[in-house]
């Protein structure tokens, strides 16, 4: 994402700054700002907040037609400790469908929780 990158440098600030904007770790932002990993649109409109531009003059759409997802899971309890690192890519279509799928979901959770609420305030 050379438009962030460039604009990032201009503006004097570290990819350790950047990752904080973002709550996360200087690696994952990294990976982000290389392309490798997907930036959400929230974290496009934080990224521009903090750089003070409009979203568009960074946004860049990414190269390559999938995305780079790191699994971690644990081994046996013999060797609990090591980690395996396992790569996906998924297409951009794919991660869009599963972000929508997503938010529907909350969306949902939350209106069961206020029918919660709802129903007990009623006994």
């Amino acid at each position: 994402m050379e438009k962030l990158r460039s604009l990032r440098k201009k503006r004097g600030y570290t990819q350790e700054y950047m990752s904080n904007i973002l709550s996360t770790d200087v690696s994952n932002y990294c990976r982000k700002e290389s392309g490798d990993v997907r930036i959400f649109d929230d974290e496009w409109e934080k990224l521009a907040k903090a750089l003070d531009v409009p979203v568009e003059d960074i946004k860049e759409e990414r190269k390559s037609g999938g995305v780079h997802n790191e699994n971690f899971t644990l081994s046996d309890s013999a060797t609990a400790g090591n980690y395996y690192e396992q790569y996906y890519n998924i297409p951009n279509q794919v991660m869009d469908n599963l972000q929508d799928y997503i938010k529907l979901l909350k969306e949902q959770v939350e209106a069961l929780k206020q029918e919660i609420e709802k129903l007990k305030s009623e006994k």
